[in-house]
């Protein structure tokens, strides 16, 4: 564990990031980009590589991979292919539902804010059962806005009935939700199960930095 300052016992509300940091939902979602990519007719990506784009908007990550002409429709066949293969080998990570459920419980007001396509990440909250506990998720499709962009958090906060002022916080796994956060005037802890490790959070902003969701559990 690094950290500048502990998560709150009870924060006044919590934003969560939902790929490496709920849920890992890896292995389907570089299928997905292999599948796509290579049916262009281009090198299969190195996983590694898919991996540790991840956290911003699915089309950046195809960019890397595709022409800018094919951008478009590449997307679209990724939209098509996912909801097949989106739960193979996905893993609700340790301690993610008992965090949330104790925030629950304590009446915390929750939210998740994600990158991913709007209504997949519903679906995969549902599968989880996060759902039960967030009412609120709100995808990259949902809005205008994608994250790290401040409006898309206001916008979550305001849904949430909370503010920056209220003690609300963004727990994330990337620099993406750092400056998420950053930008939108809240801490943000970090956890090191997707792709980048404690040392490399706490470089990139956040206030801590976790192996695990679990290291926060005794916390609340």
């Amino acid at each position: 564990m690094l950290s500048l300052m502990s998560l709150p016992k009870t924060p006044g509300a919590v934003i969560w990031d939902m790929d490496g940091t709920l849920i890992d939902q890896t292995a389907g979602i570089v299928r997905c980009y292999a599948e796509v990519v290579s049916a262009l007719g281009h090198p299969t990506p190195d996983p590694g590589e898919i991996h540790r784009s991840m956290g911003g908007p699915m089309a950046q990550t195809m960019a890397l991979f595709v022409q800018p002409e094919e951008l478009e429709a590449a997307c679209l066949d990724f939209r098509k292919r996912f909801p097949d293969i989106m739960y193979d080998g996905i893993i609700v990570l340790p301690g993610a539902l008992q965090l949330v459920r104790n925030f629950y419980n304590a009446g915390v007001p929750q939210a998740i804010l994600t990158n991913k396509h709007g209504p997949t990440a519903r679906e995969v909250s549902r599968h989880c059962g996060f759902a039960s506990y967030i009412p609120i998720c709100v995808g990259s499709t949902d809005t205008e806005w994608s994250k790290p962009d401040p409006t898309l958090t206001e916008y979550v906060l305001k849904a949430m009935d909370a503010s920056r002022t209220s003690g609300a916080v963004l727990i994330g796994d990337s620099p993406t939700d750092v400056a998420t956060a950053e930008n939108a005037g809240l801490e943000c802890y970090t956890v090191a199960t997707g792709a980048h490790s404690t040392e490399e959070l706490i470089a990139a902003g956040g206030a801590e930095a976790v192996e695990s969701l679990n290291d926060w559990i005794e916390l609340t």
